[in-house]
């Protein structure tokens, strides 16, 4: 059964966007992106009143993504365009065939938006991370907190972009505090409590203030917990085409599903079938090329 999916808590989204270079044939493409840009995506397909707060420049870039997010349904704060040139990140193929990414990166906002309008606050990526925006993405998060807004984070660890491990690590576990939900993939689970078990990492989190810790696993599914109780989902069986955006859209479907509920009266039903209406949508990105979230009609 899907998960009864609210139309009118309006969600804000706090992070970058950001252009991929990618060569095709000696041709390079352009494709907008970021996780949270992406989350935001994902959101408006979903049926969400979404709102993006970035840090965008009025160039060509800039009105590429903002093509995109708005005929998806997203509103991108005027404040938003505030920098000399939109991000970008361009990729080259290595000896071994594999991606790799160089970053013409910068992130800031001004001032803090006026919280009341909204329900909830999604914020996550390297711009969580990242100075000086990131001192007011803790602000704000703090802020929505303690109006009794929804918070999920999802760090979706770029190491390259970040500042040392230790100093990283402290800043995402001063934002739990102030989460409600917090996913994070195998790969940021090793990289910020290498060594540490998965059971033991969603400990952490609950410990930390999380109502709902998500670990996600790739074709292994994810791992949901509450202080309730755990669920381990699977995936569900795909062809996969492209996995870019795969977490991203298991986020937005999160928010999608969670935004309206009580988290702490969340029993294991309920959690598993939050688990399963996210690794569907999920899938649906991975089964084709790009970033291509699911619209809402495709998920039943």
């Amino acid at each position: 059964m899907t998960p009864s999916l609210v139309d009118s808590v309006p969600v804000l989204v706090v992070g970058e966007a950001l252009v991929d270079l990618l060569p095709v044939d000696n041709v390079v493409q352009r494709m907008p992106g970021g996780s949270p840009a992406n989350v935001a995506l994902g959101l408006g397909r979903l049926g969400l009143p979404t709102t993006l707060l970035s840090h965008l420049a009025d160039d060509d870039d800039g009105r590429l993504i903002q093509s995109r997010l708005e005929e998806s349904g997203v509103c991108i704060l005027p404040e938003s365009f505030s920098a000399v040139r939109t991000s970008t990140a361009t990729a080259r193929v290595d000896g071994q065939g594999d991606a790799v990414y160089e970053f013409d990166m910068a992130w800031d906002i001004g001032r803090v938006p006026e919280l009341g309008v909204y329900g909830a606050v999604h914020v996550g990526s390297f711009s969580a991370f990242v100075t000086p925006g990131a001192d007011r993405v803790l602000e704000l998060v703090t802020g929505a907190s303690g109006s009794g807004l929804q918070v999920s984070l999802d760090p979706n660890i770029r190491p390259q972009l970040l500042p040392p491990h230790p100093w990283t690590l402290a800043w995402f576990e001063t934002l739990i505090e102030h989460a409600d939900l917090v996913k994070l993939s195998d790969d940021d689970a090793a990289w910020l409590y290498p060594d540490v078990a998965p059971d033991a990492v969603l400990s952490r989190l609950l410990e930390l203030g999380a109502e709902v810790a998500v670990l996600t696993r790739g074709s292994e599914g994810s791992l949901l917990a509450t202080a309730r109780g755990r669920r381990a989902v699977s995936s569900p069986p795909v062809r996969v085409v492209d996995t870019v955006g795969a977490g991203d859209t298991y986020m937005a479907a999160l928010i999608a599903c969670c935004v309206d509920l009580d988290l702490p009266a969340l029993d294991m039903t309920e959690l598993e079938r939050v688990g399963k209406f996210c690794a569907k949508a999920s899938a649906v990105t991975v089964s084709r090329v790009g970033a291509n979230l699911p619209w809402r009609d495709e998920l039943g």
